[in-house]
């Protein structure tokens, strides 16, 4: 959307971004996947970025929300987005347990920031996960990728356990995309959830590119959800397409309507209206919208108009942009 006269171009994209989820009768928007860390770190990811590392699987990747922690957070208000996540993530031992210890005083200055911590095959992880939930941690970030480890390595067993039996979210990049890793792809974690079965995985970026078998997992684990980060983007499909077949099994009857509720007051009704698909049994109530805001190479509005262009429709829409997030972390 241009910027109208007289408005920034930040002003002008606000405006986009609250207009799609207030004709969608919405109170705001739910983000699963959202990165706020230590500045020192996250400059670093940035630079990562910028040299296109190995992990980026040499497609530039331009960070269009560079700036200051404070004007970044102002931004995700301005959009609407009333809960997020401060995904971070160790790449070596003995990392995780300091970035948590930042998350805690994040979170205490951040309310609207559903609190986050991590983890990290290590001698102590299960203590260091049991004193993150003690803390307030209310989603977890394991990043099977950059970490470079298996999620089924028997240090990791005792927390994936504690967290199971917590119901703690964890939202964790085991795909392929952009690169793979000597441990993605979907066997490790189907390892895991067959030790931890009620687990509650949420699979980053739909599990691109392994989509489909990813949408298996989640087929048979009830628990298992799949998060939009960065899927059906025009950046993504022109590496790893999403199967136009595989649509169906995204879709599925959402529960019983939960914006309306809190958002106290009828919904408009939206011309034109999206063409409902035919309801079909599917995965429609477990999946989250993710951004991976800020490190993303377009602007935030993009990965909702991608969903949008689906055409899974409104009720879908809704759900997963914001009624998922919001009844699982009971918002």
């Amino acid at each position: 959307m241009d910027a109208e006269e007289g408005e920034t171009a930040e002003e002008g994209e606000a405006v986009g971004v609250r207009r799609f989820w207030e004709q969608l009768g919405l109170p705001g928007l739910v983000d699963v996947h959202t990165h706020f860390m230590p500045e020192s770190v996250l400059k670093k990811v940035w630079a990562y970025f910028d040299g296109l590392g190995p992990l980026t699987g040499g497609v530039e990747w331009p960070i269009t929300y560079r700036a200051e922690e404070d004007e970044r957070l102002g931004m995700l208000r301005e959009f609407g987005v009333r809960a997020f996540t401060a995904m971070l993530y160790p790449h070596k031992p003995g990392m995780a347990e300091w970035l948590n210890q930042w998350a805690v005083d994040f979170a205490r200055r951040t309310p609207d920031c559903l609190h986050t911590a991590t983890l990290f095959p290590e001698p102590g992880v299960a203590e260091y996960v049991r004193r993150a939930l003690d803390d307030g941690a209310r989603v977890f970030k394991a990043h099977v990728q950059v970490g470079a480890y298996d999620p089924a390595d028997a240090l990791l067993d005792p927390a994936w356990g504690v967290l199971a039996e917590a119901g703690t979210p964890v939202v964790i990049h085991c795909g392929s995309g952009p690169s793979p890793g000597k441990h993605t792809g979907p066997e490790p974690v189907g390892r895991v959830l067959a030790r931890h079965p009620r687990l509650r995985l949420v699979i980053a970026h739909t599990g691109m590119p392994e989509y489909e078998d990813f949408l298996d997992l989640a087929e048979r684990f009830g628990e298992v959800r799949l998060d939009t980060t960065m899927a059906f983007t025009d950046f993504s499909e022109e590496f790893a397409p999403f199967p136009r077949r595989a649509l169906p099994r995204l879709a599925g009857r959402p529960r019983p309507d939960l914006s309306t509720r809190l958002a106290g007051r009828p919904r408009p009704d939206p011309s034109p209206r999206l063409a409902d698909p035919p309801r079909l049994a599917g995965l429609g109530d477990r999946i989250l919208l993710g951004t991976d805001f800020p490190n993303i190479p377009y602007p935030y509005e993009h990965q909702l108009r991608a969903l949008e262009r689906l055409g899974l429709g409104e009720d879908w829409l809704r759900a997963v942009c914001h009624d998922n997030g919001a009844r699982l972390f009971g918002l």
